[in-house]
C-alpha cells in the first residue's frame, strides 16, 4: 500500500541520516559530532540502529520479567493450567500446605521413559453431541495395582457415567487405538514426566492438559494416592482427575467454589484444596480469598441420574 503526505508525495526515511546540529548542545559537541560524521560515512544507519536495538532489547528483557510465567499449556487460554508465580513468599502459603501435598500411600512410579503406548481397547460411540476420540496411554516403565487394563476401564467408565460430560447432552466420545488422530490421549504419567510436563514451581504434584500433544497428563502418584480433600478416597479421586483434565481438553479453565457448603466445581482444583482461600494463597487462576469452602466433588453434572 502507497501512503502519501497532505501534498501527494510518497514518504520516505534517509538510510543515511545527518545529524541536527544547533543551539548549545549542537556547538558544545563539535568534535563529537566530527566523529559521528566520520562514524555515519563509514557505517552509515547501523550507527543510529545498533543503540535503539540495545534499547528495544532491555526493555523486551524488562517486560518479560514482569510477565507471569506459564505452565506449558499456555495459562490463561482454555486449556486452563495454574499461573505460576514464586508462591512460597504468598501470604497464608504456609497454611495450605497441608492440603496440598501428595498424601502418604501405596507405592507409584517416580521416573518413567517419557515414551508412552496405546492400551488397545477400541469401542463404539457413546453419548451425543460433538465427538471427541481419545486413547487410554501408559507411559512406558510405569507399573500400577491392577496393571493397565485397570487404569483403562477407571477411564472407560468415568467417562461413560452419565455424570460424566456425556451429561451435558453436548459432547460424545470414541475410544480409538490410534494416538495420531485421537483428540484426546488420556495418558497415565510419572511422577517426574508430570512435574516436566505440567511444571512444578508451585511445588505440589498435579495433573495438567498439553494441547500441543492433545495429553491429558494423568500423574502416576496422585493416580496411585488421591488428594487430602478426598479424604482418602483414592477411586473418587481418579474420577475426578479424568473429568478434570478432559475438561481442559472440551475447552474449560479453571473455577472456584461457587458456594459455602456446594459440592465443588469439577474444574476447581480440588488437587491443591477446595477452599478458594487456600487456591489465593496459592496464586493460582486469581481466586478471590473470600471463605468459601466447597465439598469435594469428581463429576461435572453430579445431579445427574
Amino acid at each position: 500500500m502507497d501512503f502519501r503526505d497532505a501534498d501527494e508525495q510518497p514518504l520516505a526515511a534517509s538510510w543515511n541520516p545527518q545529524p541536527q546540529l544547533g543551539g548549545r548542545h549542537g556547538v558544545a559537541g563539535s568534535r563529537g559530532s566530527g566523529r559521528l560524521a566520520r562514524a555515519v560515512s563509514t557505517y552509515g544507519w547501523r550507527v543510529y540502529a545498533l543503540p535503539i536495538l540495545v534499547v528495544l532489547t532491555v526493555l523486551a528483557v524488562l517486560d518479560a520479567a514482569r510477565s507471569p510465567l506459564l505452565s506449558p499449556s499456555g495459562q490463561a487460554s482454555v486449556a486452563g493450567n495454574p499461573l505460576i508465580p514464586n508462591p512460597v513468599d504468598s501470604p497464608g502459603f504456609e497454611a495450605v500446605k497441608a492440603s496440598a501435598e501428595l498424601p502418604g500411600g501405596g507405592p507409584f512410579a517416580v521416573q518413567g521413559a517419557g515414551s508412552w503406548r496405546v492400551i488397545p481397547g477400541a469401542g463404539a460411540p457413546f453419548g451425543a453431541g460433538q465427538l471427541f476420540t481419545y486413547t487410554v496411554e501408559i507411559e512406558d516403565g510405569v507399573d500400577l495395582e491392577g496393571g493397565p487394563a485397570g487404569f483403562a476401564a477407571t477411564v472407560d467408565s468415568t467417562l461413560q457415567n452419565p455424570k460424566s460430560w456425556i451429561g451435558s447432552g453436548r459432547y460424545r466420545f470414541q475410544r480409538i487405538d490410534d494416538s495420531r488422530v485421537a483428540a484426546l490421549r488420556i495418558s497415565l504419567t510419572s511422577q517426574s514426566t508430570s512435574r516436566r510436563l505440567c511444571g512444578f514451581q508451585i511445588p505440589f504434584d498435579a495433573s495438567c492438559w498439553t494441547p500441543g500433544e492433545h495429553r491429558v497428563v494423568i500423574n502416576a502418584a496422585r493416580w496411585a494416592r488421591g488428594a487430602v480433600a478426598f479424604e482418602g478416597n483414592v477411586v473418587q479421586y481418579q474420577q475426578y482427575a479424568v473429568n478434570h483434565e478432559v475438561g481442559h481438553g472440551l475447552g474449560f479453565a479453571h473455577v472456584a467454589c461457587e458456594a459455602n457448603g456446594r459440592l465443588a466445581p469439577v474444574m476447581m482444583q480440588q488437587t491443591w484444596g477446595v477452599a478458594d482461600n487456600y487456591l489465593s494463597a496459592l496464586r493460582t487462576d486469581h481466586v478471590t480469598p473470600d471463605g468459601l469452602v466447597c465439598q469435594p466433588n469428581a463429576w461435572p453434572f453430579p445431579t445427574v441420574n
